[in-house]
């Protein structure tokens, strides 16, 4: 019989103790019969040795101590059998489409109401997004009625065959059952049946639940903002999915100034007409279909201007026409400031940036940083001797995300790999920089670390000071024979910066102000933010709504834009067809597990009997 925790056995040991104890116990007194002593004298020498022997053997009390303690040694070893069981159908895994489509009439609705007749013993939840989201894990069935009614369809593209792929992940011990509830008009990724047909092959009951009529539908499939002569320009594709031509009419708001303006367009049966808004005002501006038609998550496309900041980018550096004081000056919308040192009143700047050479900052410097950053305040250390252990301050390594150590050199060069996937990842190859100095820094606990050596170095970090931010970047941006790397020849090096400042909350590109449903992005630390139907305390949001997100005090226009989702017309019959096709999947998985069947709650339900049993002993011999 095997243990999960053998080492518990050395508690049988204490069975050592029990027997010592009754072998030097007190014997009852005798009193010998002068007429029999002869008699017993000659047995005594026989029974001497088996006395001590018989007495423990009759005794039931010690009998009974002595079970205990070899039980309860046994149950906290936790002693198990390896049976064979059948994959169980007792875990039920939900996984519903929430795709923008699946708001089309009653769409979403209907997927609801199916799913609460596959609820069952043991279920899980996961919602079809962009990415999968897990709703319930391994709940019951009143946990998952009262799940069900609390979700709502999302205006994102669905990504079946990863929900699929996170259900499999549920059922992978024990096995169960995988419900796909969908509409079937569009997906992102894999095709659904492939994954059906992979789960089914590792012996898992797959089922998909068709919902949804077709149904006709107008509404914005593409828009883009680009900046001409100092003004924005929209332009937007609206798309008639009818078998007639359709007359639209827009409205058009912006939000901030309260102007309105509306445009019709006519639009041939399932076709396509384009729109141009001009001179767009900063702010919040709708442009609204006025009628209501089977699908609201692309009749209104949201565009977002940003505000002109009235705040500045102050650049700390004691070295001229550095790379990085160019990139940030070419940012619109910035207002760059250098100077050599901190100033006492750092209230109009918005981030920070400190690119000191040689010179560590002071310690009147350091106290007035530490101030602006506890108070919400953005900054950026750039590595550099003036931030090594031996020159900067203990009072401004504090501040860092990271403990500095030395200076050290890689003359083979060192290579950078990204740790985690972030808008400061995209489209930047950092595998190409070649660095052959570098600053030697270790994590702290409470950092984030985004890129780091294959060393495990960190180089791109964040992490918390009070209410403010952060950032250590390891590249150090001197150029020329004192160069550290390559990274400012790369035509990525402005692009790095340019998202460095938005991400931080500086004004950025007006492309970080408007996205598409389905986008993901991290943030600098946990904080509330405001979506289109709610506030919700995060540290990654998932822009999963069309609307107007409110985030780390910038609004973010997001929209479908998406021509498969708003086509309602769609149905899914033929990927039920393919799913029902008969070619049997091959079965890579053993249709049973082995389970660890654990016998110690057996056991301690028999020593619960057994001191049961000892206590009334006690209690006829009258010693209770």
């Amino acid at each position: 019989m095997p243990f999960e925790t053998p080492l518990a056995l050395a508690a049988l040991a204490s069975i050592i103790p029990l027997i010592i104890l009754y072998l030097l116990r007190p014997k009852p007194l005798q009193v010998q019969v002068p007429s029999l002593m002869f008699l017993l004298d000659i047995k005594e020498e026989k029974k001497r040795f088996y006395t001590s022997i018989t007495k423990l053997i009759k005794d039931p009390l010690f009998l009974i101590q002595l079970l205990v303690l070899i039980l309860l040694a046994l149950a906290v070893a936790a002693p198990y059998l390896d049976t064979q069981e059948a994959l169980s159908g007792e875990h039920t895994v939900l996984i519903i489409d929430s795709s923008a489509s699946m708001q089309t009439n009653d769409r979403f609705d209907d997927a609801i109401s199916k799913a609460e007749d596959y609820v069952s013993k043991k279920n899980s939840i996961i919602l079809a997004e962009s990415t999968p989201v897990t709703v319930l894990e391994g709940e019951g069935s009143e946990a998952a009625y009262n799940a069900l009614e609390s979700l709502e369809a999302k205006a994102t593209v669905a990504d079946i065959s990863s929900a699929v792929s996170a259900g499999m992940r549920m059922l992978s011990d024990e096995g169960g059952n995988l419900i796909v509830i969908s509409d079937f008009a569009s997906w992102n990724g894999d095709d659904p049946v492939n994954a059906l047909k992979l789960a089914e092959s590792y012996g898992l009951t797959v089922q998909f639940v068709l919902v949804g009529d077709d149904a006709d539908n107008v509404g914005f499939i593409q828009g883009s903002i680009e900046a001409v002569d100092g003004s924005y320009t929209y332009t937007g594709v609206v798309k008639n999915y009818y078998n007639s031509r359709q007359i639209v009419d827009l409205e058009i708001e912006n939000l901030d100034s309260g102007k309105t303006n509306t445009v019709s367009l006519t639009i041939p049966a399932r076709s396509t007409k384009q729109l141009k808004l001009e001179n767009l005002g900063t702010g919040i501006t709708e442009v609204r279909l006025t009628d209501d038609d089977s699908l609201s998550a692309d009749n209104i496309a949201y565009i977002s201007i940003p505000r002109i900041s009235d705040r500045q980018l102050l650049y700390v550096t004691d070295t001229d026409k550095l790379p990085s004081q160019v990139a940030l000056s070419l940012i619109p919308n910035i207002d760059l400031k250098q100077l050599e040192g901190i100033p006492d009143d750092l209230s109009d700047y918005s981030i920070i940036v400190i690119a000191n050479k040689e010179r560590s900052l002071a310690s009147n410097e350091i106290t007035t940083l530490s101030n602006y950053l506890n108070s919400g305040g953005r900054a950026v250390f750039i590595a550099s001797e003036a931030l090594s252990s031996e020159n900067a301050q203990t009072e401004l390594q504090e501040l860092l995300p990271v403990r500095p150590l030395a200076v050290e050199e890689a003359e083979d060069g060192i290579t950078l790999e990204v740790v985690q996937e972030t808008r400061l990842s995209e489209d930047i190859k950092y595998e190409e920089v070649a660095m052959y100095q570098y600053l030697n820094v270790t994590g702290r606990i409470d950092s984030t670390t985004l890129v780091a050596t294959e060393e495990d170095v960190p180089i791109l970090v964040y992490g918390s000071v009070g209410d403010g931010t952060v950032v250590y970047f390891g590249i150090n941006d001197l150029t020329g024979e004192d160069a550290w790397n390559n990274f400012h020849n790369l035509p990525e090096y402005p692009v790095f910066w340019f998202k460095l400042a938005g991400w931080l909350g500086g004004t950025g590109s007006v492309q970080e102000y408007n996205l598409k449903t389905g986008t993901i992005s991290a943030l600098a630390k946990e904080q509330d933010i405001t979506t289109p139907s709610g506030t919700e305390t995060v540290s990654r949001v998932l822009y999963d709504q069309s609307g107007v997100y409110q985030v780390a005090g910038k609004e973010i226009a997001v929209n479908l834009y998406n021509d498969k989702e708003s086509d309602t017309s769609l149905e899914g019959d033929d990927v039920i067809e393919r799913a029902q096709a008969d070619n049997e999947p091959s079965i890579v998985r053993a249709s049973s597990y082995t389970a660890k069947n654990y016998l110690d709650t057996y056991m301690i339900i028999i020593v619960f009997a057994l001191v049961i049993l000892e206590l009334l002993i006690i209690k006829k011999r009258g010693e209770l």
